[in-house]
């Protein structure tokens, strides 16, 4: 079975950056891997996609400070995140699909998450 752990979380002054990573094992081949986010109190929500062939598309929230990528060799994604604010504090999730619909349903497998914490 598919296995998915990211890593790269950490804390990190309002502003400031982090790159997050998300490995990818025991695939035969995904469509899209996507990341998602979930802070305290709050509904996981949608941070970015990309398919094997390089298509990425945002939630309005990222604003331009993000950008997904990947090796789609070693099944790696990653999630450059610049400019960061306190609102971006949540643990961050990676998550595959094999679908072209990319409703949070479709994603069948899943990461544990790594925390990210942006301070003031």
């Amino acid at each position: 079975q598919g296995r998915l752990v990211e890593s790269g979380g950490g804390l990190v002054q309002a502003g400031g950056s982090l790159r997050l990573s998300c490995a990818a094992s025991g695939y035969l081949g995904d469509y899209a891997m996507a990341w998602f986010r979930q802070a305290p109190g709050k509904e996981r929500e949608f941070v970015g996609a990309i398919t094997w062939s390089g298509v990425t598309n945002y939630s309005d929230f990222v604003k331009g400070r993000f950008t997904i990528s990947r090796d789609s060799a070693k099944y790696t994604m990653f999630l450059q995140m610049n400019t960061l604010e306190a609102e971006d504090t949540a643990v961050y999730y990676c998550a595959a699909r094999f679908t072209q619909r990319a409703e949070i349903a479709d994603y069948i497998y899943w990461g544990q998450g790594t925390q990210v914490t942006v301070s003031s």
